[in-house]
């Protein structure tokens, strides 16, 4: 009996972002380490989610996904992506959405001169208050998400480095020559940013006849039976402990306050210069713990095939997690691939950097 054909990526459908450490770029390969080593699955955990490309391969699989992440916008992200299968917005819902006027300037009064100009602090507080009065009913929270999703990608994509690390809007607005950037997508209206991610969000939109759910939860925290393949692709470390760019808590609080709109005033830390949030406390995932919580992942999740995702040059090592791994998995081994990172192209390592699937049957 021949095999059914194994899924022919088009990775034209799969949604475009510019959120740092997105898989978008090594699907395919993703795709084809599954393919090459027969590793079959029918229910998948993406237990650090992120940008949801590698929940959206599996659903593209035609496998019931099961996407976590524990940043609530990250989780509003898999609504709109994953869970959701049929739910998109029409052009009418776009235009009240834009139309909207909000009486909270939280963003406007709070952030001024951090983030965005000024008109553009209003235009964030009339969309989220749209968004919140519109969509307000369990009928409507895949439009929600979808919504959300949008002002998302329209928030990163008008930043310097699309991060919310540093108070740097000088980078966009200094009359300088520059080497990095896109200053003609900086000064673009969000109105036409945000039509333009609805839009795509829209046609992302699709059921694959499975069952699909977002979570927000700690990882340790989901009940790990019932899936056949969990993939992990936790924050690390660098070997010099540098942890910024993987934090992702604090490379985008501007977006988590955006999905705690209403609690967002006594979330933040006053004292940072940024205006960040309070530290969330996940000390799971701090220096001193990693190599406990690392192991535990892999301990918790014994049951299903996993697929780590990693990069060489982590703390801890890729040594370190293979030698966790063979001592509850019968095969394990190892696949990378040389990628370059946004954020360290001009740093002397950078023709080093490779990712790297441990995998684990």
């Amino acid at each position: 009996m021949s095999k059914k054909p194994f899924l022919e990526l088009e990775m034209k459908e799969f949604p475009v972002t510019r959120y740092q450490g997105s898989k978008r770029k090594i699907i395919p390969w993703i795709h084809t380490i599954l393919k090459d080593n027969n590793i079959a699955f029918n229910n998948a955990l993406d237990a650090f989610g992120g940008t949801g490309m590698v929940s959206y391969l599996f659903k593209k699989m035609g496998k019931a996904v099961t996407y976590n992440d524990n940043l609530k916008f990250n989780f509003l992200i898999g609504k709109g992506l994953i869970e959701n299968n049929q739910q998109i917005l029409s052009d009418e819902e776009l235009v009240t959405i834009l139309e909207y006027r909000s009486d909270i300037d939280f963003i406007q009064k709070t952030f001024k001169n951090i983030y965005y100009l000024d008109h553009e602090n209003k235009w964030i507080d009339n969309i989220v208050g749209g968004i919140e009065a519109i969509y307000n009913t369990e009928e409507t929270q895949y439009k929600k998400a979808i919504a959300y999703y949008a002002l998302f990608q329209s928030c990163i994509i008008k930043r310097p480095f699309n991060l919310f690390h540093r108070n740097n809007l000088n980078l966009r607005t200094n009359d300088v020559t520059r080497t990095f950037g896109n200053k003609t997508t900086w000064e673009k209206p969000f109105d036409a940013l945000f039509i333009k991610f609805v839009k795509e969000a829209n046609l992302c939109v699709f059921d694959n006849k499975k069952t699909c759910i977002s979570l927000n939860q700690n990882v340790l925290d989901i009940d790990p039976y019932g899936y056949d393949l969990v993939y992990l692709d936790p924050p690390y470390f660098t070997q010099n402990g540098s942890h910024e760019t993987a934090n992702y808590f604090k490379c985008y609080h501007f977006l988590e306050g955006l999905a705690n709109y209403q609690k967002w005033p006594e979330l933040i830390d006053y004292n940072s210069i940024n205006l960040r949030l309070k530290e969330n406390n996940n000390e799971n995932f701090e220096k001193g713990n990693i190599y406990n919580t690392f192991e535990e992942l892999l301990l918790k999740y014994q049951k299903s095939k996993i697929i780590f995702s990693y990069k060489n040059g982590g703390l801890p090592s890729v040594d370190y997690i293979v030698k966790i791994l063979k001592k509850i998995k019968r095969n394990v081994y190892r696949k990378s691939i040389h990628y370059k990172y946004a954020l360290n192209h001009q740093n002397g390592n950078a023709k080093k950097n490779r990712e790297v699937l441990i995998i684990g049957i």
